[in-house]
């Protein structure tokens, strides 16, 4: 069966994935600790209790594993440039990145969270493409574009193959009275954000490295996903502006995204 390794598999996106992937792949689960995991999620997967800021602890962490899906990191906009960021958004993708260059026949993919923050500081009222400078709002963005700019270098000077996707607002909660248009524009669900771990997984890459834009198909979306549908077949079903009930039939239901296309 083939092999997934995910890091920081005990946070929000990592256990939905846990899920979403456990029955059609062997899943090593890596992670500091596991404390606030259902044990029903962790079972029939490998699990590891690891700091991999430790560079120790990679040692043949990836012997045997296919594809890599990495999520680890410090995920607060408001991080500052001090020691945890450092490790955890830095040191530790570049021990990723190094240590798969030595299982070359092992690992086939890197898949990596990277994040609607390289670009947010960009004016809310322009829709982002992929192939857009990047424009860090906050120094978390920055560390973003560093994994961007880390997974490119190893892709095509030592051929380590990986998938890069800026993800929306995954966390967002859709019952919140206090969301706003600019929320809804930036949210991916979680079916949709499954789909696209999906089509990375399965995707033929024409070059080594690919960066797409991970959003649901929302009316107004703030990143352009027209890259992903093509480069890798994404086809998002979810639209937050339908599912917060911003667009309703004459009975008050909220309207399928087909139903109100012209």
């Amino acid at each position: 069966m083939t092999t997934i390794m995910i890091t920081g598999a005990s946070g929000n996106i990592g256990k939905v994935l846990v899920d979403h992937l456990k029955k059609d792949y062997e899943l090593t689960l890596v992670d500091i600790h596991f404390h606030d995991v259902e044990p029903a999620l962790l079972e029939g997967t490998i699990v590891k209790e690891l700091d991999l800021t430790v560079l120790g602890n990679w040692d043949g962490l990836l012997e045997g594993i296919d594809y890599v899906i990495h999520l680890a990191a410090n995920p607060s906009p408001y991080a500052a440039f001090d020691d945890s960021l450092i490790s955890l958004n830095y040191k530790m993708p570049y021990y990723l990145f190094k240590e798969s260059s030595k299982y070359e026949n092992f690992v086939k993919r890197i898949i990596f969270a990277s994040s609607f923050h390289t670009v947010s500081a960009y004016p809310k009222n322009v829709q982002i493409p992929v192939d857009a400078p990047v424009r860090p709002g906050d120094l978390y963005g920055v560390s973003k574009a560093y994994l961007e700019s880390l997974a490119s270098h190893f892709a095509f000077t030592e051929g380590q193959e990986s998938i890069g996707i800026r993800i929306g607002n995954f966390d967002e909660n859709l019952d919140n009275p206090f969301i706003n248009e600019a929320d809804l524009a930036e949210y991916v669900s979680p079916r949709d954000l499954c789909h696209l771990i999906d089509c990375a997984l399965n995707a033929t890459l024409i070059e080594p490295f690919l960066l797409v834009n991970g959003l649901s198909d929302n009316r107004f979306p703030r990143l352009d996903i027209s890259q992903a549908r093509t480069a890798i077949g994404y086809r998002p079903l979810d639209d937050a502006f339908v599912m917060k009930g911003f667009f309703k039939d004459d009975n008050g239901d909220p309207v399928e995204l087909s139903e109100t296309e012209d």
